[in-house]
This record gives structure tokens, C-alpha cells and sequence, in this order.
């Protein structure tokens, strides 16, 4: 037919040479090739391509940050162990002088801690601490959001881990002058019993019933600055839920209560932490030091977390006024790890990623380009005629003539 046979021609001289195994294997080719003499490059295809790049580039870049940082569990078990001690961080400035001001700590079990003995008294002037920058009223907004940032592992570790010697600022010093000197700051550290407990701040002569001159009550003012208050290592670095809070009053007999509630914390990135410390008798501890050690470590922080209430009102002269904490230890450890996926995880999200955004992008390019012949063929049959060459004219028009 046509001459085919004439020199020995068929259709299979037309066709792929098939034989032997590695051509017949093209029978299960899932991925069929189109040679490039069929394949037509666009500039529209082009800025698709760069802009499926740039999308592949962005997320992928997402998806390694993600992974770089990691994400956050937090597990809540029974503290395990047996612990006797509680460490006491206390920073607090009152406008009273030092004499007249009691500091007692008293605990479930009985025991009764003279905190005065145990923490420093320095006199001050009150504006020094009123002007510190980021003094606040409990519960303020805008340091809500500060200290909820405190309770993530990546900050912790970042603050607390550089830092090497953990102590209070010293106190500034007080000029010459009668106004000077009238306030007091109550600072330091002690260790308690690790049950319920309380301390307060009361005037001399008014609480527990002590020996000594009963004072004026003209001269009570329980106005305060916490610049701490935190149980555990201390870590001024952290912000707690009382640190740089004030209040204040222009009332003589006035009673504050703070009620906390205390929640032993681990913040790691360590996938098997150390348990917190525990002691098998409380006079186990080295007699030098009377604060227990600390045992955190680079990836580790061991502390504790607390939450915050307050209440405050005028009382009648037949009632103490002070400043009051009370503090309750909940019987649960919360163990906040920050966790890395293998690197393998994060090839294979890469992998989906690009892969997805390329086969997408793909099939919006070939439904975009379907979308415009579609539109472009109808408006172009009224045009043209839609004739061709076949018929002899060059484009179909009207006026064209037969080529001789």
C-alpha cells in the first residue's frame, strides 16, 4: 500500500525494536517520556516553574525551622522520692524601718523558722526600688505575657544556663538626710520544711507574743516591692508570677494575703531527666551550707512553678495587719520536655512537601492552560473560520486565492 511493500516496509519499521527483557520491562513503565521534539518550552511555564521553586524553598525552610526548635510536652506525674527541704527566696522592700519589722515562717508541721534571723536587713529609700523598671500590680497584662514566656524550656535554658553565680543585687547605697534611710529591704534565702506553710511580715509587738516595746501604730505602712519571691535554686533571671509586683496603701491597719501554690518543675531537653532531688533524712544536709544544693544541669532545670491570688482590705485594730503568704506544695511534678524529631523525619516532611507543591502547582498549570485554549478556540472559529491549509487558502480568510 503506498509503495510499502514495494520496499519492504510495514508499519512495525515504524515502531520501537522490541526484544529481549529490558525492552519488554517498558510495559510497566509508570513514567512515559514524550521525546523533546514534542515538547514546546513557554515563558508562562517558565515564571510557573520559578514561582513553584520559590513556594518549595519557603516551606521547606519553615519545615527546618520547625524541626530546629523542636516542640514542647508536658507530663504530669507523682513526685517521686522522699525531699525534706524547701528553699525560700525572698526580696521585698517595706517602708518601715528594719527594727520595727518581724519575720516568721511557720509550716504544718509545727516548726517555726525566725526568718529574721536568717535573712538580711538593709535600710533603703523607698523611691530607689519604686523606680526600677518593670514594677507592676499583680495580675498586669502586659507582664502576664512576659512570664508565661518563662515557663518555656528554650527560654529557661537560655536565661538561667550561662549564668554562674546566682545573688541578690546588693542594696544601694542611702544618703544623708532625716527622709533617708526609712524604708527596709528583706532579702536572702532559707530552707523550710517542704509542706504547707506560711510567712509573714508583721510589726514589732503585733502577732506573736514577743518581748518589747509595743510600736505606734502611726508608723504602720505594709505598702511593698516583691523584686522576688521564688522557692528552689535561685534563679533571678526568671520571672516568677510576684517578682516586681508593689502595692500600697495609705491605710495604718491594712492586711495583705497572698495565697501559693506551689508545683515542682522540670524543664529539660534531656529524653531521660534526672529525678528531682530527694533526702533520705533532713539532717543529711552539709552542715556549711544551709541551703540545699543545686542539681541542675545544662540541659536540665530543676525548680518549681507557682500560682498567685492575693487578697487585701483594711482590718480593725484588733486584728494583725501585715503581709502574709501562705503556700501549699501540690503532690505532682510537671516535667516540661522540649523534643527533636531525627533528621530522617525531617527529609521525609521536606520530600512531601516539595513533592506536593510540585505535582499541584503542575496540575493548576495544565488546568489553567486547558482553561485558556478552551476560551481562546471559541472566541477564535467566529474569527478565522476555522478552514486551515487543507483547503488551499494560506489562513483561511476570505480573500485568498488558490495556489497554482
Amino acid at each position: 500500500m503506498n509503495g510499502f511493500a514495494d520496499h519492504g516496509l510495514n508499519e512495525g519499521a515504524f515502531s520501537e525494536k522490541a526484544g529481549g527483557f529490558r525492552d519488554g520491562i517498558r510495559t510497566f513503565d509508570a513514567f512515559p517520556k514524550t521525546k523533546p521534539t514534542y515538547t514546546r518550552r513557554t515563558s508562562t511555564g517558565g515564571y510557573t516553574t520559578l514561582v513553584l521553586i520559590l513556594v518549595s524553598l519557603f516551606l521547606s525552610f519553615s519545615e527546618l525551622l520547625r524541626w530546629y526548635r523542636g516542640h514542647e510536652t508536658h507530663l504530669f506525674s507523682v513526685e517521686k522520692g522522699v525531699s525534706h527541704q524547701l528553699q525560700i527566696n525572698l526580696d521585698i522592700v517595706v517602708p518601715m524601718l528594719c527594727n520595727d519589722l518581724h519575720i516568721n515562717v511557720q509550716d504544718a508541721s509545727g516548726d517555726r523558722i525566725l526568718a529574721g534571723d536568717l535573712l538580711t536587713k538593709d535600710p533603703t529609700n523607698w523611691d530607689d526600688w519604686a523606680a526600677v523598671k518593670g514594677a507592676h500590680q499583680l495580675a498586669d497584662a502586659k507582664y502576664v505575657r512576659e512570664e508565661e514566656e518563662d515557663t518555656h524550656v528554650g527560654h529557661v535554658l537560655g536565661e538561667v544556663g550561662g549564668i554562674k553565680k546566682k545573688k541578690f543585687k546588693r542594696t544601694p547605697r542611702v544618703g544623708r538626710g532625716a527622709a533617708m534611710g526609712k524604708s527596709c529591704r528583706i532579702y536572702g534565702s532559707l530552707e523550710g520544711n517542704k509542706v504547707q506553710g506560711d510567712f509573714h511580715i508583721t510589726a514589732r509587738g503585733h502577732g506573736y507574743i514577743e518581748l518589747g516595746a509595743h510600736l505606734d501604730h502611726d508608723t504602720f505602712n505594709f505598702s511593698h516591692i516583691i523584686n522576688e519571691l521564688s522557692f528552689g535554686p535561685l534563679y533571678p533571671s526568671l520571672l516568677n508570677p510576684l517578682d516586681k509586683t508593689y502595692a500600697t496603701t495609705a491605710d495604718h491597719f491594712y492586711k495583705y494575703q497572698y495565697y501559693l501554690s506551689v508545683v515542682p518543675t522540670i524543664y529539660t531537653r534531656s529524653p531521660s531527666p534526672p529525678p528531682p532531688p530527694s533526702s533520705s533524712s533532713p539532717n543529711s544536709q552539709n552542715k556549711k551550707d544551709p541551703l540545699p544544693p543545686d542539681h541542675s544541669t545544662r540541659n536540665t532545670i530543676i525548680t518549681n512553678q507557682y500560682a498567685a491570688t492575693s487578697q487585701s482590705h483594711p482590718v480593725s485594730e484588733r486584728t494583725i495587719p501585715g503581709i502574709f503568704f501562705k503556700f501549699d506544695i501540690e503532690p505532682i511534678l510537671l516535667t516540661v520536655r522540649e523534643e527533636r524529631q531525627g533528621f530522617l523525619w525531617l527529609v521525609v516532611r521536606v520530600v512531601n512537601v516539595v513533592s506536593g507543591v510540585l505535582v499541584g502547582g503542575g496540575w493548576l498549570y495544565q488546568l489553567g492552560g486547558w482553561a485558556r485554549e478552551v476560551g481562546w478556540g471559541r472566541g477564535g472559529r467566529g474569527r478565522g473560520g476555522g478552514e486551515g491549509m487543507l483547503n488551499g487558502r494560506v489562513f483561511g480568510g476570505e480573500g485568498g486565492e488558490d495556489d497554482e
